[in-house]
C-alpha cells in the first residue's frame, strides 16, 4: 500500500456520500480521479488487502432477519462443508474457531422464515446439525481502522 492506498482506506470508513455520484465525489475529496479511486480499490480488493468494500445495512429494518450460526464439523470435512455452507447466498461470512462449534457464519435472508429454510438446506447438504444463535440485544461498536 502506497499513501494513495492509505487516504482511500482511511478516507472511506464513514460517511460515503449518498448522492448520485458517491465515488466521485469521494475521489474529489481525496484529490484524485473517479477512474483513479475505483482502479485503486479494485486491486486493493484483487490483492486482498481489502475484504470487502460495501454498506452496512439492517436487515430487520427491510422486513428481514439475520442469525449467529454454528456447525460443529469433523476435522476431515472441514473443506468440503465450508464449501456448501460458502455457497448458500444467505450466508454473509464463515469463520473457523478453535471450539467444538468450530464453524461460525451469519446468515441473512429476505424474511425472518427464511433462516428456518437456510438452516434446513444446510443441515440437508450436510447432515450436521446448525446451532442458531438469535441476536437478544444489539450494541453499536464503529470500528475504524488507521492504514
Amino acid at each position: 500500500m502506497d499513501e494513495v492506498d492509505r487516504a482511500i482506506v482511511n478516507g472511506l470508513q464513514g460517511g460515503f456520500p449518498l448522492c448520485d455520484e458517491p465515488y466521485r465525489a469521494v475521489a474529489a475529496r481525496l484529490g484524485l480521479s473517479e477512474a483513479e479511486l475505483l482502479s485503486r480499490l479494485e486491486r486493493l480488493l484483487r490483492d486482498g488487502i481489502l475484504t470487502r468494500f460495501g454498506p452496512m445495512y439492517q436487515v430487520e429494518r427491510m422486513g428481514g432477519a439475520f442469525v449467529l450460526a454454528a456447525l460443529a464439523v469433523p476435522e476431515e470435512r472441514y473443506e468440503e462443508v465450508a464449501a456448501a455452507v460458502n455457497a448458500l447466498p444467505e450466508v454473509a461470512h464463515n469463520y473457523r474457531r478453535e471450539h467444538a462449534l468450530n464453524m461460525w457464519f451469519v446468515l441473512a435472508t429476505e424474511t425472518p422464515g427464511g433462516i428456518d429454510e437456510a438452516i434446513a438446506r444446510i443441515e440437508a447438504a450436510t447432515g450436521l446439525e446448525v446451532h442458531a444463535f438469535p441476536k437478544l440485544k444489539e450494541y453499536f461498536v464503529e470500528m475504524k481502522l488507521t492504514a
